[in-house]
């Protein structure tokens, strides 16, 4: 990830929620979801929940939602979606990955969204076992037989999932711990195509800014892995 989008993070949220208004605009995060666990009646923990992209997708069937993430801006956006949303099921708090305020075997579905990687990207001494220490405390927090379900990319602007260089450790890792994956669409359709430059180019930087105009992209294609790991049985 670039020091930009490590900005963005931490400054610009309602710019970035514009971005990701716009994201999966098929719902093909969810259906991938269903085929996975359905999220009726559980308890739901979401891990770098970001302005909330998941989190208020989910809330609506859960018995309980709690979102998590490092940044305070993200998560005022989060909260403030959730406020909208008219639910009360919900509570929205700062963590780390590696160390949730949550009760052993209290949950029953893990998802995060575009965020665990982090945790390689951010840690290249030492990912591994920063990965490591992330998957025991999803295996404390989780009761037996839940899942955790991530999404990561595989290639915005490609039409074909393509392994990103950053993440050529991570995706093997993924594999040797357990976790069955595949992959879907997860598009971008924009108002005009004035906004997908403009979006595009504020958080994915200049050269992606420069690809959307140049194929007139108001939809812009996007590869999204999704990874699952059942616990325990």
């Amino acid at each position: 990830m670039s020091d930009q989008q490590r900005k963005i993070y931490q400054t610009d949220g309602d710019r970035y929620e514009a971005l990701i208004a716009r994201e999966d605009y098929q719902g093909n995060i969810l259906k991938a979801l269903e085929e996975i666990v359905r999220p009726d009646g559980l308890d739901i923990l979401d891990l770098g929940a970001g302005t909330g992209r998941l989190a208020v997708m989910l809330a609506p069937r859960a018995k309980s939602m709690r979102a998590f993430d490092a940044s305070e801006e993200m998560l005022r956006v989060c909260r403030q979606r959730l406020d909208a949303s008219g639910l009360s099921n919900w509570k929205v708090e700062g963590a780390d990955h590696r160390q949730l305020p949550v009760p052993d075997s209290s949950a029953d579905l893990v998802v995060s969204g575009w965020s665990v990687s982090y945790l390689a990207v951010w840690n290249p001494a030492s990912w591994r076992a920063e990965l490591e220490k992330w998957l025991g405390e999803m295996k404390r927090v989780l009761r037996r037989g839940s899942y955790i379900v991530l999404y990561e990319s595989l290639g915005t602007g490609n039409e074909s999932p393509v392994e990103l260089e950053h993440l050529r450790e991570y995706y093997p890792w993924l594999d040797e711990v357990g976790f069955q994956n595949k992959w879907i669409r997860t598009d971008y359709k924009f108002a005009s195509l004035e906004e997908a430059e403009e979006l595009s180019r504020f958080f994915f930087g200049d050269e992606l800014g420069d690809k959307v105009r140049a194929n007139g992209w108001v939809i812009l294609p996007e590869c999204t892995g999704v990874w699952w790991l059942k616990i325990g049985s």
